[in-house]
């Protein structure tokens, strides 16, 4: 590796490969090491999982002196360098978990000149020790890692990141590069001002995670839930998130009581306990954690393939950084959020008792950015990204619960509100959700009877619903502010938006369904056999070498091998994530696994065929892969079962598909209409009347016989009758 960096006119492509075994750079990744090569000041707005290591790893090859990262997490620090000397680069970290030794050896190593990368602490670096040992060495780079913390408007805010600046004085000629996952536009300018930018070049690669499916659903009975889920991700490794230490601890118990692997983690721990648990699940010796919020800002564990938040995260920010924990290695992942009004109640309580005003506010504000996303009917992403200022071009993603589901349509729940809320006010405003139940239902219990609540006018009226729908209905009350629950008795009080339902007859809409757990299926032509045995070698060689399984090779270079059948080390390094130095430590090791299962299945050289590198599943949009497919003659069900989505959401597809200049057939979009040729024709007619640029007028006319989405298809019809 060092020869190879040590020459001249190397590029960045030819380091990408040999070093870390890729073939192309993902999106800004070429555009921000060129602006990082030129010794020009960057931040850097990337999501979890989306390349931002590299940004910064990349040029410390290419720079003749070091590069000194900035990072809040020691787990973090000592997984990069792991992973680093893998691919044969010289890094080492300076903290205090090692001992006296091992710091000197490491020291030694830096004032040697012997390393290209040092990871530090920010209150490390900020030592006189630290910048006494770096003053005579030229550090051509200062990485900022999680530069979030440096603004007082982020919400991880860490006093120690603001001092960092007084280290760009001390070495002025060393370029900065400022990165973060989690940046509103407030915080990018705070972080840019605060270590003194001589330019204001940003990058903002987006903050989608493509690969992230996205699900809310209504928190009812959480542990049914969650095993429901669980049972979706067999052998998989997941963090589940919950909101106190003591829910951590239960739930581990009880998950363990089902057979499934799982430890907790949570700041109540032994330290050494927390850390044995943190190397278990890094090392794949347990699938999954419980824990609380204090776990995985040190993880980078690229095959993490479901984060639960079985509790309400405090606020979207934190939401975002936690699901950014999945799916790192950017095949698909899955995560489910439960939402409930008593978490909601319990994280506006916290919010309550702070002091200060402005810190009040700000958390409120962030909260309630979390409750529209998971309130929200449209597509996940777009209440998500629009918080972060992001640019939502399509109106579906496919990767989201309510682009995929059909769900149950809102009826019209006004007379049952109504119930609900006299009932509510005739009992005084002292009672509970079940006391109240009881009433409408007409129950004979000995309080009913005690308190004469069976002689009221309430008693009875509700029978049309069963106590389990009554329960739906009283949660989605207290969701929509017409109800408030009291603290500390759990007695219901009536809103002034319950006050307008009961007194005004304000409309009020819901369901009486409860959502089922949707997981959107992913085919892959992966042979899993095969996977199973070049993951067992790895986990072999990870434990030889006491290092993580993934630092070896990642899933998805597993996954690539269990596909493509690489009998050779040139198809070898086709596979993603394999370069020169990992091919000359394992190669052979894997190549004689694939050989021998080859020999084994019949499996001969003739029938494997050398393929382009595998790409991730997210690299193609999905409505060009959907208009694709149909205009070559796939028709719409069998679409809509390959692609796990709903006809509203095909019809988006098409409609993207349409918008971006592609020719949809008028013949196939007819076929797929599901309106008679007569009721076809007369919408046609219509829009001859009418125009078709705006469908409200033709929707108007036709005296609302015919939905939107028809009407959307038999336009894309006529105006492809017209190309």
């Amino acid at each position: 590796m060092e020869k190879l960096c040590n020459q001249r006119n190397v590029s960045p492509e030819q380091v990408l490969k040999s070093v870390f075994g890729y073939d192309e750079f993902r999106p800004l990744q070429r555009e921000i090491i060129d602006n990082v090569l030129s010794k020009r000041d960057t931040l850097v707005i990337m999501p979890t999982g989306g390349g931002k290591s590299l940004c910064y790893q990349l040029p410390a090859l290419l720079f003749s002196g070091m590069t000194v990262v900035v990072s809040p997490l020691i787990s973090l620090m000592k997984d990069q360098v792991e992973q680093l000397q893998q691919s044969g680069v010289t890094a080492v970290f300076l903290n205090s978990s090692l001992d006296i030794r091992e710091y000197q050896a490491a020291a030694d190593r830096v004032l040697k000149g012997e390393i290209r990368l040092l990871y530090v602490a920010p209150e490390g670096l900020l030592t006189e020790r630290m910048l006494n040992l770096l003053s005579g060495l030229t550090v051509d780079c200062l990485t900022i890692d999680e530069a979030h913390c440096i603004s007082e408007w982020g919400h991880d805010f860490r006093p120690e990141y603001r001092q960092l600046v007084q280290v760009r004085d001390r070495f002025p000629q060393a370029v900065c590069i400022a990165l973060t996952a989690t940046a509103t536009k407030r915080v990018q300018q705070d972080i840019m001002e605060t270590l003194q930018f001589a330019q204001n070049d940003c990058f903002i690669a987006g903050f989608n995670r493509e690969n992230l499916f996205l699900q809310v659903i209504e928190k009812t009975d959480p542990k049914r839930q969650l095993l429901a889920f669980l049972e979706q991700h067999p052998n998989q490794s997941g963090i589940i998130y919950c909101f106190s230490r003591k829910q951590v601890e239960s739930l581990s118990e009880f998950l363990v009581s089902h057979h499934f692997s799982v430890l907790p983690y949570h700041a109540g721990l032994e330290d050494a306990e927390r850390k044995r648990n943190q190397e278990a699940f890094i090392r794949d010796d347990v699938q999954i954690m419980t824990a609380t919020i204090a776990f995985g800002m040190g993880i980078n564990k690229p095959n993490v393939r479901f984060v639960v938040h079985y509790d309400l995260p405090k606020n979207i920010e934190s939401y975002y950084q936690e699901i950014g924990r999945a799916g790192r290695d950017g095949l698909r992942a899955d995560c489910l959020l439960l939402f409930s009004y008593g978490d909601l109640q319990k994280i506006r309580f916290l919010i309550d008792q702070k002091e200060d005003m402005q810190e009040r506010l700000t958390a409120q504000i962030h909260l309630e950015a979390l409750v529209r996303y998971a309130e929200s009917e449209q597509c996940r992403r777009r209440p998500l990204l629009t918080y972060f200022g992001d640019m939502v071009e399509q109106q579906t993603c496919g990767m989201c619960d309510n682009c995929v589901e059909e769900k149950e349509e809102k009826s019209d729940i006004t007379v049952a509100a109504q119930k609900f809320l006299s009932c509510v006010k005739r009992t005084g405003e002292l009672f509970g959700a079940n006391h109240i139940i009881d009433v409408l239902r007409g129950s004979e219990s000995q309080k009913v009877i005690d308190f004469r609540h069976h002689q009221l006018s309430t008693y009875g009226i509700g029978k049309e619903f069963s106590k389990e729908q009554w329960q739906r209905l009283a949660r989605q009350f207290l969701l929509q502010d017409l109800l408030v629950k009291d603290m500390q008795h759990g007695s219901l009080k009536i809103t002034a938006k319950g006050a307008a339902v009961l007194f005004q007859n304000q409309p009020v809409f819901g369901r009486l369904q409860e959502q089922a757990i949707t997981v959107a299926g992913v085919q892959t032509s992966i042979d899993q056999e095969l996977f199973e045995r070049l993951r067992q070698k790895r986990k072999v060689l990870a434990a030889a070498q006491n290092v993580p399984p993934y630092v070896i090779f990642s899933d998805r270079s597993l996954t690539e091998m269990a596909t493509i059948y690489p009998v050779d080390q040139e198809m070898m390094l086709t596979v993603n994530g394999v370069g020169a130095v990992k091919l000359a430590h394992y190669g052979e090791e894997f190549l004689e696994i694939i050989r021998a299962y080859c020999a084994e299945k019949g499996i001969t050289p003739e029938r494997i065929s050398k393929p382009a590198p595998m790409k991730s599943m997210t690299s193609q949009r999905r409505f060009m892969q959907v208009g694709e497919a149909f205009c070559s003659g796939v028709g719409i069900d069998q679409l809509m079962a390959q692609f796990s989505i709903k006809r509203t959401t095909f019809i988006g597809y098409l409609q993207e598909y349409h918008n971006a200049g592609n020719f949809l057939p008028a013949e196939y979009l007819l076929a797929s209409s599901q309106l008679s040729p007569d009721l076809q024709q007369e919408v046609l007619e219509a829009f001859a009347r009418l125009g078709s640029d705006y469908l409200k007028p033709v929707f108007e006319a036709l005296g609302g016989k015919v939905g939107y989405e028809e009407l959307r298809l038999i336009r894309m019809a006529e105006k492809g009758k017209k190309d």
